[in-house]
């Protein structure tokens, strides 16, 4: 959990000082210049207690005005929102007591001040180049843009091949389902390929962050990739976890504790089946298993979910919807003649499009 907080506030950081930002093209163009500086976000009483000298500035914020601060030494201290210049050549004096990692005398204080204050603390390297940022414990170097796009390209072909097989072991599922042939094995393998695709995103979120404008056709690459992928999990799960009538746990709960797995765990396929409430041997990932329904259900058109939660819970499986008459589906609430003949015919359409997908 403390992972997932301090990823949250990495990407938070990233976008705050992302391309296309008025922050990042000042941070560019001392970078440029080839000069140092110290920039520190927000004037809490935090900061304000550590810091001495310098003159207040409080005027909008512009990049040309950041980089001619920059040239005085000390540092410049921006409004929370970064939208105000608010003092520059200020003297911060963190506790010595604080440890430090780095040699500079400028990254030392950024590193002490972050974790002192809690603010974001920005130090540009005159030597090395580079700009480095500081949030509590956090610190991160902001690398080449084309570094990152090269990574983040990779990540979107790694993204293609792992959605491709997704909706492969998709299609299985659901005509086994139909066969009702599925097996446990063939539940976690699709729940295990949904976690894959979303570490993937997980990562290119990451790079997305950094890159700012650089990076919208690889957000909207992913996104179109990622379209649904959550949601069949969650129904998958929902289909089959033993837990989930408890009232305790949901089907994000449960992926949420896969999701925060090391890739070992994952990967092994009777931990998976061990999460969605089965015993945690081998040999269960043989065991059939039957589906309530909700994801087949959910492929029909216009089935509102009430209604979907009803079948479920009238008839408790999907073979059994699957065999119902019209008049046995016509009994369940919201459900007139009309709408259970929808339904059959939804159902047997899409086992017809399912079986077309396997011999095509």
């Amino acid at each position: 959990m403390r992972d997932e907080q301090a990823e949250k506030t990495l990407l938070q950081v990233l976008r705050s000082v992302a391309p296309g930002t008025q922050l990042r093209e000042g941070l560019e163009n001392i970078l440029r210049a080839k000069n140092g500086g110290l920039i520190i976000i927000g004037d809490t009483p935090e900061v304000t207690q550590i810091a001495e000298g310098g003159f207040v500035v409080n005027a909008d914020f512009t990049p040309a005005s950041l980089y001619e601060l920059a040239k005085m030494d000390g540092a410049i201290i921006l409004s929370k929102d970064t939208k105000k210049i608010l003092a520059a050549n200020v003297q911060l004096v963190p506790s010595q007591n604080i440890p430090s990692s780095e040699t500079g005398i400028r990254h030392r204080t950024a590193e002490r001040v972050a974790r002192q204050t809690g603010n974001l603390a920005i130090a540009i390297s005159q030597r090395r180049g580079v700009i480095t940022i500081y949030k509590g414990n956090l610190k991160y170097v902001l690398k080449d843009l084309g570094v990152i796009l090269t990574k983040a390209n990779q990540a979107i072909q790694t993204l293609e091949k792992y959605r491709a097989v997704l909706d492969k072991v998709l299609v299985v599922l659901s005509i086994l389902e139909f066969e009702e042939a599925a097996t446990l094995y063939d539940v976690t393998k699709v729940i295990q390929r949904v976690e894959m695709v979303l570490r993937v995103v997980k990562e290119i979120e990451r790079y997305t962050s950094e890159l700012g404008v650089e990076g919208r056709l690889i957000t909207m690459q992913m996104e179109e990739l990622l379209a649904n992928v959550e949601e069949e999990g969650l129904l998958v799960i929902q289909d089959y976890a033993t837990t989930i009538g408890d009232g305790e746990k949901t089907p994000a709960s449960i992926l949420e504790v896969i999701g925060s797995w090391p890739a070992e765990d994952f990967l092994d396929l009777s931990l998976i089946a061990r999460a969605l409430g089965f015993p945690g041997s081998a040999s269960i990932l043989d065991q059939h298993v039957q589906p309530r329904g909700y994801r087949i259900l959910e492929k029909i058109p216009r089935l509102p979910l009430p209604v979907i939660d009803n079948l479920v819970s009238t008839f408790g499986s999907l073979n059994r919807i699957m065999y119902a008459s019209i008049e046995e589906l016509d009994e369940v609430e919201g459900i007139g003649e009309v709408r259970a003949r929808s339904i059959k015919y939804g159902l047997n359409r899409y086992r017809e499009q399912l079986l077309q997908e396997r011999h095509g």
